[in-house]
């Protein structure tokens, strides 16, 4: 397989509800596509860096220049044994795991659709035909507001409630979320709100039977994670600072987890997430497929990577309706009224484009060859 051309575009999305973290608001989405051609064919990934360097050191911006400028002409020309080859091309490029990650995936859905087979399989999944999905419920104007909001999503069926915390919200709300719905499935997301000062306050969280606390501590921390740990009932699940195979492996010996959240971006692409499962997995530690506001692109990768065995908790892969009015794939990602998804058997992402509606959203495009 030879890449003769890589398409970037940069589209522009606005969300039906704004999305707020500990990072602040989010209102619409600039996400770059990539487009790689080969023998007729192409494939689509989506760069799940956000627009502004807040949740890593990425954001839209620079991850455009870093695919125009080196990514995309590492991988241009070259005779490509497979996807695989792509990460050792790319590697070198210090961080930048989004931007390296959307090219990657674009390359394994090329090749799944030059072969003829659907994305899941090509890299190795298809442990099984639906996949279990939660939601992520952002910090909301007010307890009532957030509360309306849960009964929703659980009346959509979903299997599990995420909930963004921080300082000032957080023991109150899941106080008033536990007494309001005694039995779902809950978690609390802290983007790295907190430091090792405040572990007598977040072990108030463990009144609430959590399924986990994800990344209370520093993005980049795992020795403070593991004194966290031991301090903590709750497993505590590792995303920001978990960014290769070889940080999983050291969080797991300092048992700084007990949990992992796999990001498709984060990682670097299918390759890196593949191997970070694998040692999970050996370690018997369970993971689940995070996500980054994506379009229906960045959804349908997702939904292949969570079809590898040990992705065994609800992720954060859901419906296109609950972020866009419109998704850029047809049909919308829909789930079924028991709360999953079912994968669909295409060759690739397994989705067609809405290619008229990318190029009305459109709000720039290069092309490399």
């Amino acid at each position: 397989m030879k890449i003769d051309r890589i398409t970037l575009r940069q589209i522009r999305l606005p969300l039906v509800h704004f999305f707020e973290t500990s990072f602040g608001r989010t209102t619409e989405r600039h996400i770059i596509l990539v487009e790689a051609h080969a023998d007729g064919v192409s494939g689509w990934g989506e760069v799940t860096a956000a627009e502004h360097p807040f949740y890593n050191e990425e954001w839209t911006e620079s991850a455009w220049r870093i695919l125009r400028d080196y990514a995309a002409p590492r991988v241009l020309g070259r005779d490509l044994d497979g996807p695989e080859a792509v990460y050792p091309l790319t590697a070198h490029i210090r961080g930048h795991n989004m931007a390296k990650g959307g090219l990657e995936a674009a390359v394994w859905d090329l090749a799944a659709r030059i072969d003829g087979v659907p994305l899941w399989k090509k890299i190795g999944g298809g442990a099984r035909r639906e996949i279990p999905c939660g939601v992520s419920i952002g910090i909301q104007d007010s307890v009532d507001a957030l509360l309306e909001t849960i009964e929703c999503e659980l009346a959509a069926g979903y299997q599990r409630i995420k909930l963004k915390i921080k300082p000032g919200w957080d023991v109150d709300v899941l106080s008033r979320v536990r007494d309001r719905f005694p039995r779902i499935k809950l978690m609390a997301d802290a983007n790295s709100a907190y430091t090792l000062a405040d572990a007598d306050h977040l072990r108030q969280l463990d009144d609430f039977y959590l399924m986990m606390i994800e990344q209370p501590l520093a993005h980049d921390d795992i020795v403070d994670h593991a004194q966290l740990q031991t301090r903590l009932q709750m497993p505590i699940c590792l995303d920001e600072s978990i960014r290769s195979a070889h940080h999983a492996a050291q969080a797991i010996r300092l048992r700084a987890c007990q949990i992992l959240n796999i990001k498709l971006g984060r990682v670097g692409g299918f390759a890196e997430a593949r191997r970070l499962h694998d040692v999970a997995q050996a370690a018997a530690i369970p993971v689940w497929c995070g996500g980054m506001l994506e379009s229906g692109i960045g959804r349908a990768h997702n939904i292949a990577l969570a079809t590898l065995p040990n992705f065994v908790l609800p992720g954060d892969v859901s419906a296109s309706c609950r972020y866009w009015q419109r998704d850029i794939v047809d049909p919308p990602v829909e789930i079924t009224p028991h709360g999953t998804i079912q994968i669909r058997d295409t060759p690739g992402f397994g989705y067609a484009l809405d290619r008229d509606f990318i190029a009305s959203i459109a709000v720039r495009q290069e092309t490399a060859s």
